[in-house]
């Protein structure tokens, strides 16, 4: 599985909260996904929808930082990803 697939491709866990942060700017798709990622239970998937090229790379850093891993970035058919995020803990 790469990190870049469309939304259809492959079969994951499906994500048990969804974050839009279309159309808004880095930092903002991390900080909201740092503040609402304990509303889900550990090892739930959080799906970050964001259209900022920077979240792209810099969501997948943030979970090295903190631990989270990365499952996997989606492009989106609109434009944008789909960043799917596992809680660690």
């Amino acid at each position: 599985m790469t990190s870049r697939q469309t939304a259809t491709e492959g079969s994951t866990q499906p994500p048990a909260l969804t974050i839009d942060a279309l159309g808004k700017k880095c930092p903002i798709p991390i900080i909201m996904l740092a503040e609402q990622i304990n509303q889900v239970p550990r090892n739930g998937i959080v799906s970050v929808l964001a259209d900022d090229p920077a979240a792209f790379t810099d969501i997948p850093a943030w979970c090295r930082l903190k631990s989270h891993h990365h499952v996997a970035s989606y492009e989106l058919p609109g434009g944008g990803w789909a960043i799917h995020v596992r809680r660690n803990y």
